[in-house]
C-alpha cells in the first residue's frame, strides 16, 4: 500500500438547510462568517472560515422532505476563544450547549483528548461545535465535564 500525503485540515463542508435566508443570518450575523458567495438560483450560500486560504462553509437550501438530516461540523478556535463562545453565542441568541446538549455557561473538556469545547444548534438543528485541542496530557478518566473542574485537577 502507497501512503497518502497527510491531511491537514478539512478545508471545506456543506450543510442542507431549510431556510436559507434564516441560515445565512445565523452564520453570518450570529456565528461572524464572511458571506463569500451566494447564489439564489441555486439556493446556495458560502462562507469562509478564516479567509479564502483556511475553509469554506457551503450552505444548500434543501427540497422539503419528511425526513431532516442532522449533521456535526467543529470549528477549530484558540483557548481564549473557545472560552469566550458560551457569552457570544448567548449575546447573539443562540444557546450554548455542552457535549451532551445541556445548556452551558462554560465550555466543557472532553478528557481523553483532552480538548476545550463547546457546542450550539444551528437554525436546522446541525450540530456546531468551538474546539480548541489542548497541550494537557489525555485523562481519560476525567470523561466530559466543565471546564473549571478540568482546571481544579
Amino acid at each position: 500500500m502507497t501512503s497518502f500525503p497527510q491531511i491537514d485540515a478539512v478545508y471545506e463542508t456543506h450543510l442542507p438547510v431549510r431556510d436559507l435566508d434564516r441560515a445565512v443570518e445565523f452564520y453570518r450575523d450570529t456565528l461572524g462568517l464572511e458571506l463569500a458567495y451566494r447564489q439564489e438560483t441555486r439556493g446556495m450560500a458560502f462562507f469562509w472560515i478564516g479567509g479564502q486560504q483556511t475553509g469554506m462553509l457551503g450552505l444548500w437550501q434543501a427540497g422539503s422532505a419528511p425526513m431532516r438530516m442532522m449533521l456535526h461540523m467543529a470549528f477549530r478556535l484558540g483557548q481564549e476563544a473557545v472560552l469566550a463562545v458560551p457569552a457570544a453565542l448567548k449575546a447573539n441568541g443562540a444557546e450554548p450547549l455542552g457535549f451532551d446538549g445541556e445548556p452551558v455557561r462554560e465550555p466543557v473538556v472532553i478528557g481523553w483528548m483532552p480538548a476545550l469545547t463547546v457546542y450550539c444548534k444551528d437554525p436546522d438543528g446541525h450540530s456546531i461545535e468551538f474546539l480548541c485541542p489542548l497541550p494537557d496530557a489525555p485523562d481519560p478518566d476525567f470523561g466530559v465535564g466543565p471546564w473549571s473542574r478540568w482546571l481544579q485537577r
